[in-house]
């Protein structure tokens, strides 16, 4: 009997163009395009990566990968069994190809599950069993690792893996080969533990105060992901000495099937408390600063709650940091902070303390529900829930640059539009779902009906 022929491979859908000069063209286009890609399994071709950043010295070229970029495109590629070109430090080029459904459930088929986790995402997931009573074990959760040798933002690091983290439920080491022909996502919500090696406190970069102070509660508590929690086990620094930290971040994905639902950022609410946190190389200065932000808080806000949840000795003079939270009635948080990287002095704590309580009525006096530095970081959860959500950022709906960039790249891969008041219908993005056959599916569809509408025009 002869044998039965192979089936023939799925043609491989070509990759999108994304020049990474548009608009910001920064590292936070490469960020969530790869986040993207590799969530979706859509490939990317991204040409002239970060070519708006001048070189630090004349000699270097501009833009290009940097190590923290590398990092996290690496973790992706691994999670995702992505095909890569051009993945190496100052590339100015990176194509990412994700492995395609069908391609992942032959491999899985051929591979033996072992400790380390099968099937897809492998290579980046460490399975940690407890041993019960009756002699069996019991998965108590996933961990996975990202190290710098340099203090990289940790924080922009997050800020490219935890739409996956989020919506890429993995399958637990030893799943059976059904929920392997299903596809990732497929089991039970397993725990997660994340942890980065790099720096917390890094300039141009979101620090893990603000991650903790304000990200974090907007996504659990207002856009409705599940909860994380985030603990510094050693700081790290760009300033002063470079100082190599590390933070490790519990959470749980997003269970199988599940959407997320629309949300809508409005009604901001009065202005209950500000949280102030305080990152200096001595008491003195410490006191010296927080005396000069209550005066300054309490001549526009008389009325309001002062709280001090971090007041840290960082052990250098060139290392100075304060961050300002106001909470509101409604439960928004808006943030504004300074990182101080030169010797610090009278003068210039008076200068930290105006700066940062002067960016932070500009803020609230915009009347939005949201900072500049919150609202390109919603972006991409608005692109992947159901229904249409909004975010009021304030007088004329400002909108910044990283938040238009944001736009740009969501709307380029998922196929979806933001408006002028920065609403967007978001794909509605499924656990565990084949984007890329849906994605053939619309387009069948428009195909259908342009062909039908030619007819009925002839």
């Amino acid at each position: 009997m002869a044998p039965s022929p192979r089936p023939k491979p799925k043609p491989k859908p070509r990759p999108l163009p994304l020049d990474g000069r548009t608009l910001e063209g920064g590292g936070q286009l490469l960020r969530l395009a790869v986040s993207l890609s590799a969530l979706t399994s859509l490939p990317i071709a991204i040409t002239s990566i970060r070519a708006n950043r001048a070189p630090r010295r004349a000699s270097q070229p501009a833009g290009g990968l940097k190590a923290a970029h590398l990092a996290a495109v690496e973790w992706l590629a691994k999670a995702s069994q992505a095909e890569t070109t051009g993945m190496e430090k100052g590339s100015p080029e990176l194509g990412f190809r994700p492995l395609q459904r069908g391609e992942f459930v032959r491999e899985t088929k051929k591979k033996k599950h072992d400790d380390d986790g099968g099937g897809e995402g492998a290579g980046v997931w460490r399975d940690v069993y407890d041993h019960v009573d009756d002699g069996s074990t019991r998965l108590v959760r996933r961990e996975t690792e990202i190290r710098l040798d340099s203090p990289g933002s940790v924080c922009l690091i997050l800020q490219a893996i935890l739409p996956y983290l989020l919506f890429h439920a993995p399958a637990a080491a030893g799943s059976s080969s059904a929920d392997a022909d299903a596809g990732p996502g497929t089991t039970g919500s397993v725990p997660l533990r994340l942890v980065i090696h790099g720096g917390t406190n890094v300039s141009k970069s979101p620090s893990i105060e603000y991650i903790d102070q304000v990200l974090i509660p907007m996504l659990v508590e207002k856009v409705g992901v599940p909860p994380i929690t985030s603990q510094i086990i050693k700081r790290g620094w760009s300033s002063g000495r470079a100082d190599v930290g590390a933070v490790r971040f519990d959470l749980t994905a997003l269970p199988s099937k599940r959407k997320l639902s629309e949300f809508h950022f409005m009604d901001r609410g009065d202005v209950t408390r500000m949280h102030v946190s305080i990152l200096a190389s001595d008491s003195a200065a410490r006191n010296t600063l927080k005396k000069l932000v209550i005066e300054r808080l309490l001549a526009r806000h008389p009325d309001v709650e002062i709280v001090f949840p971090i007041e840290e000795d960082t052990k250098n003079g060139a290392r100075l940091y304060l961050l300002i939270v106001a909470e509101t009635s409604n439960g928004y948080r808006l943030g504004r902070d300074c990182l101080w990287e030169r010797k610090s002095n009278a003068s210039m704590l008076e200068t930290v303390a105006n700066t940062v309580t002067k960016q932070l009525e500009e803020e609230l006096q915009r009347g939005g529900c949201v900072d500049e530095y919150m609202q390109d970081q919603l972006v991409v959860f608005q692109a992947l829930a159901e229904g249409r959500s909004m975010v009021d950022s304030g007088k004329d709906m400002y909108a910044t640059l990283h938040t238009r960039t944001a736009r740009w790249v969501a709307e380029q891969l998922l196929g979806l539009t933001f408006d002028e008041r920065g609403t967007c219908g978001g794909c509605g993005f499924e656990v565990g779902e084949d984007f890329l056959a849906r994605k053939k599916t619309e387009r069948e569809v428009e195909d259908s009906t342009e062909e039908f509408e030619r007819l009925e025009i002839a």
